[in-house]
Formats: structure tokens, sequence, C-alpha cells
């Protein structure tokens, strides 16, 4: 199915330009008319072109017409601009069907649009990160991106980890595996679910980064996704304790972590890792906490509409997120 792809850069350059032009040109092996912005591979110090050029792509993507608006790139630079974003007017073009989709940086812009309008876009796939990849790209990920422009999606599905085995007595704390390998058992291992909750979230250091802000949706009895890169456990539990601190975790009905990739612990950390954190989370809130979304910066993510009612239905180990289709 044929459609409208609209490629634009409102965060970092594009430094890799292979891996745009790959990008580019799978797309159109998949049948798609791909059109990219005029300021796509602009440059101004770290970012794709000053800050105006970067509100003025924002704005001609809204104004495209296309069917999917897709960022080139995550990296930095939305935070500085959300004060310049005609919020309305990207309202109105997803009112008549263009779905912006992102993930990384481009949280700040799906929350700020979120808070002040109620819009729903898509955490998913980035043009060069996803489909610009010198391996072929990842078949999940390009088949939840073909859901979504095909109006097919109505949900998707992941595994548990394991809970960890009980560790021999040999100290006050013993070391908790990796949150890739574990879950914390709040109610994962069971069954239950949560209907016509908003989902919503993406990356943590964008969302602490909005406490504070107009640009934070105030979001009650919501499904909250998070994912990072490159951050270490005690950085994550620190975005954590804002959010905590903030009253945003605590109006949650669940918290879910998606990829947290890229760090390296320290012998300094002495057993202090990222599902210690989360153990640590679940003692703070009611809400459920579960762990192992496939959905971050890495190559299996699956897309999510952020701002959209939604069901979180868990029987043993499976777990599903459910909202039906959006068209």
């Amino acid at each position: 199915m044929k459609k409208h792809i609209y490629i634009y850069s409102p965060s970092s350059a594009v430094r890799d330009k292979a891996s745009f032009k790959r990008g580019v040109k799978r797309l159109q092996a998949l049948g798609h008319e791909v059109e990219i912005d005029e300021a796509a591979l602009a440059t101004h110090q770290r970012f794709a072109g000053d800050d105006a050029t970067r509100l003025a792509a924002i704005h001609r993507a809204a104004a495209s017409g296309a069917d999917v608006a897709l960022v080139s790139r995550g990296g930095y630079g939305l935070s500085r601009i959300l004060p310049g974003i005609h919020y309305k007017a990207v309202a109105k073009s997803i009112d008549k069907g263009t779905q912006f989709v992102g993930l990384s940086d481009f949280t700040a812009f799906q929350m700020a649009l979120l808070a002040k309008t109620g819009a729903v876009t898509w955490a998913g796939p980035a043009l060069g990160e996803d489909f610009g990849t010198e391996a072929t790209p990842d078949d999940i990920m390009e088949a939840c991106f073909d859901d979504l422009i095909s109006g097919q999606g109505e949900g998707t599905g992941w595994q548990l980890p394991k809970p960890p085995k009980p560790a021999a007595p040999t100290g006050p704390q013993p070391a908790i595996n990796s949150i890739a390998g574990s879950a914390h058992d709040s109610g994962a291992t069971g069954q239950f679910s949560i209907k016509n909750a908003m989902l919503w979230g993406g990356n943590l250091a964008m969302l602490s980064s909005l406490v504070g802000t107009p640009y934070l949706p105030a979001v009650k009895g919501g499904i909250l996704f998070l994912e990072d890169v490159g951050e270490h456990p005690y950085r994550v539990e620190r975005m954590l304790t804002q959010l905590l601190h903030a009253g945003v975790l605590a109006q949650q009905k669940a918290v879910i972590f998606g990829q947290f990739s890229n760090y390296k612990l320290a012998p300094h950390d002495k057993g202090f890792k990222l599902a210690g954190v989360v153990a640590w989370l679940q003692n703070q809130i009611k809400a459920r906490v579960l762990t192992g979304l496939p959905f971050g910066h890495v190559a299996t993510k699956v897309l999510l509409p952020v701002g959209y009612k939604t069901t979180l239905a868990v029987e043993g180990r499976d777990a599903f997120l459910l909202w039906g289709h959006q068209h």
C-alpha cells in the first residue's frame, strides 16, 4: 500500500548521510513516496539547522498532507523550541490523517503536543537508526510500521522476563540480574488487566526534563512507558526519583520499562543494577511495574500510540497492550 512519507529533522544534525540515504531507498523500495524536507540535512552547531529552521521543518511536515511524518533521527534540540511550535496546526494535520512518528528527543515534542492539544502521536522508528541500518532492518519494526500505515495495528504483545531465582542468603542484599533477564514480581506473573487507560511516555531523560513545565501532560490513571540509552542505573533512578517526587508516578496505574541500553556498570556499583532500581520503584508506588517492552534504542521496537486509551493485559508471562483500530 503506497503511502506518502515526509522526512524531516527537528533535532540533531544528520551526520551519517549514508544511513539517511539507505533509509530513504528502503522506504521507496517498500513502495512508498518519500518526500524529503528542504532542511533535512541542514546543520548548525550540533543541530539540524538553527531553531527557526527546525521549527519551520516541523510546520512544513504538518502542512505536507503526508500519511506519515517521520523524523530522520533523535539527539537533542526539540526542548529549546517547544514554545515556538504551532500545536494547533500540528493537531489539525493529525486530524486530517498525518501520523507523526519518532523516539528519543522526539518525546519532548510528543509530550508537549499531548499537553497542549491531546493529539495522538506514535513512538516508533527513526529513518536513519531503523530503516537506514547497514544490516537488514528489523522484521518486527518493519511489520509494526506497516501495520501503522495500513491502519491494521490493534496492539502489541511481549513476553515478560522470568523472575529472578532466589539468591542464597550470603549477604544482606544479594545482587540482582540485569533488567534484560529479570522482572520484579509486581503481579507480572499472574493475570490482570487495566482497561481504558492513556498510554504515554517515551524517553525517560526527556520526560524528567519536562517536570515543572507546561509541556508535561498531567496524565492520571495512565500507563507510562519508559526507555533510555547510555544512562547508568543510578542516573535512571535519579530521573525516576524526580518523577516520583513530582507526584507523576503515583498517579499512574502502570509503569512499563522498555529497553535501557548501552550503559556500563562500574566496580563502585557493588551489585547496584538496573533490576534493583525496578524493584526499588515498585516499593515506592502502588502501580504495576513491568519490564521487557520491546521499545527503545534497539533494533526490535514496536510502535505505540502516545496519548491513546489502551488496555494492558497480563496472563502469566504474556503481556499485551491493546488499542484497537486507529482509523
